[in-house]
């Protein structure tokens, strides 16, 4: 190599959402809690409903903010929707106490996370990772966060998610298994929590596919909505 050669990497511009009554929310990092709702886990048919929560993480530039346009992925013929609550951390903190999560959360909004559900199943057969069927482009998609000022700490509220006007799912946030301050402090004893970083906290039942064309429209009492078009495969 030339000794005047360098390296020259990509600028990295910061992810940043819509704040609800204006401003822009920079996401740090993106994690999912894997199962959270009884209801989804007979569902699926895996796990046993008394596991402790796991996490998993998407890239940063996956969030898709609202009115988004999202391209059917490569790499699938099972591409589905899973519509859930997002608390948005405004401190950083490790070993949180359930008590004390409050404190940490700045914010919440509603988030769907997208799955090649095909590869996530190949990937669990095999005891691999679920980053193939989880992590890849435009799969974190998430509309405007509500400051928790303006916004109560959810217990009890309604979910539910639609796809071309047609209702697909609908749930209870009071039907997760783990509650908000519960998963803000189980995911604080594995990582060291941020400004900056979501949480998407599991969905209830009703997940399913969609294909090119389809407009799919995601709301949780309390929050402002989310709508996003799934568009052709890209070239």
């Amino acid at each position: 190599m030339n000794a005047t050669a360098r390296c020259v990497l990509p600028a990295i511009a910061a992810t940043e959402l819509p704040v609800a009554g204006g401003g822009m929310f920079p996401v740090r990092r993106v994690y999912c809690v894997g199962r959270n709702y009884v209801d989804h886990i007979r569902e699926m048919k895996e796990a046993d409903e008394r596991d402790p929560p796991f996490f998993f993480q998407k890239p940063r530039d996956a969030v898709v903010p609202d009115g988004g346009h999202v391209p059917y992925p490569p790499f699938t013929s099972d591409f589905q929707f899973e519509v859930e609550l997002v608390i948005a951390v405004g401190r950083g903190g490790r070993d949180i106490a359930v008590g004390e999560a409050r404190d940490y959360i700045w914010g919440y909004a509603v988030g769907i996370d997208l799955t090649r559900r095909d590869r996530q199943r190949d990937a669990r057969e095999a005891r691999l990772p679920w980053e193939v069927g989880k992590s890849f482009d435009a799969s974190a998609p998430c509309g405007p966060i509500a400051p928790a000022r303006d916004a109560r700490h959810f217990k009890d509220c309604a979910i539910a998610l639609s796809v071309n006007g047609i209702e697909r799912q609908r749930g209870d946030i009071g039907r997760m298994i783990w509650s908000v301050p519960e998963v803000v402090a189980q995911l604080s004893k594995q990582v060291r929590l941020g400004a900056g970083d979501l949480i998407y906290t599991g969905t209830p039942a009703g997940v399913g596919p969609v294909l090119p064309g389809d407009l799919i429209s995601a709301t949780i009492d309390g929050l402002p909505s989310l709508t996003i078009t799934i568009t052709p495969p890209e070239a």
